[in-house]
């Protein structure tokens, strides 16, 4: 078996992804920003975005002033990189038709540029289902390349990583629900949900030891805009374990931010930058960018002071993604996008600022 896919999810796909769902809710829905805590003194800024590849691009994407601004106040970026790094694709016939991903490091150099993210201050997760594309060569020499470029990685184990943010330690953990590969060949290589959950029924070693735990999941099923059962209820385990923030991938839609107990839970951010198809329905190109503010005062250490769930738009450009903010998508295709967007999180806001 090659991968993980119920009949069904595979059956759906097509229509879902020319028309994402919109059917079904969350349990504890939040607001896409809200302020916490009272300012603090002092604090760092996380900025998660969604998944990474050079799918629907040739060139590296053009970046709106304002969006590349945000990124770059970041102390610390975390995303998902959905493509291998490969200087040349092994599975050349999949790659071109846009079944298997791949990217080359000179291309992510770019798109990091371009958007004002510093590969130093970059952690991409790899647990996700398109990691081996390229086979287990492709995965190694992926890791060879974000090496090369000074980004650093998570979800190749279920262990916690900590980083180091200005005053604060950040916990980060990754796994991945589905694999386009063998189990075998996945096994070893990236964090799979199953071997997560089952090696945190005691909760999670080295959780104590940092500030704020983090999750990047990649979960819930492809082009629908809330999540399924399954996936709020691992939701509720990762509070349980007490993750602080959940930032998850997969769905290539923006879907809903909740408040499960005191763990903030951003379901799905979309897609950073094009992961499907060049010409990809609309509502696969709004993203989204969950921007919090951590305190590092003494009283609410590790403590979220404050968050929001910025929206944009991916813009086809050429041979390349123009990312805009929704409030800039002008005409009815940002009429049209804005209301997604207020359908899916809520409250309809869509600006930079609060």
């Amino acid at each position: 078996m090659s991968s993980n896919y119920p009949f069904s999810y595979k059956l759906s796909w097509p229509a879902r992804f020319l028309k994402p769902s919109l059917r079904g809710g969350v349990s504890a829905p939040a607001p896409a920003e809200a302020a916490l805590l009272p300012r603090p003194e002092k604090s760092v800024r996380l900025a998660f975005v969604g998944d990474i590849s050079a799918v629907a691009n040739r060139q590296p994407p053009a970046c709106d002033g304002d969006l590349n601004a945000l990124l770059a106040s970041a102390d610390l970026v975390v995303g998902n990189c959905e493509s291998p790094l490969v200087a040349r694709p092994s599975a050349r016939f999949g790659t071109r038709i846009g079944t298997h991903h791949a990217m080359t490091r000179t291309f992510l150099a770019g798109a990091l540029e371009a958007t004002g993210i510093a590969p130093g201050r970059l952690v991409l997760s790899l647990a996700n289902n398109h990691v081996l594309d390229q086979g287990i060569t492709g995965f190694d020499e992926t890791l060879s390349a974000l090496a090369a470029l000074g980004i650093a990685t998570i979800g190749t184990s279920t262990a916690v990583t900590r980083v180091g943010v200005g005053p604060l330690t950040l916990g980060l953990v990754a796994f991945t629900q589905w694999r386009n590969a063998a189990a075998a060949d996945f096994a070893g290589r990236v964090a799979m949900t199953e071997d997560f959950f089952a090696g945190s029924r005691d909760g999670l070693p080295g959780a104590q030891e940092v500030d704020l735990m983090c999750a990047v999941p990649h979960w819930d099923w492809e082009f629908r805009h809330f999540p399924r059962d399954q996936t709020q209820a691992w939701a509720q385990r990762l509070a349980e374990f007490g993750v602080g923030l959940v930032a998850g991938h997969h769905a290539h839609v923006v879907q809903p931010m909740a408040k499960v107990g005191q763990t903030l839970v951003a379901y799905g951010l979309g897609d950073f930058l094009g992961t499907a198809f060049a010409r990809q329905p609309w509502p696969g190109r709004v993203g989204a960018i969950l921007v919090a503010d951590v305190s590092a005062d003494a009283a609410t250490r590790g403590r979220i002071a404050s968050y929001r769930l910025v929206p944009f738009m991916r813009l086809r450009d050429g041979d390349r993604e123009r990312l805009v903010p929704l409030d800039k998508v002008q005409g009815p295709p940002g009429e049209r996008a804005r209301g997604r967007w207020a359908a899916v999180c809520g409250d309809g806001r869509t600006g930079l600022t609060s």
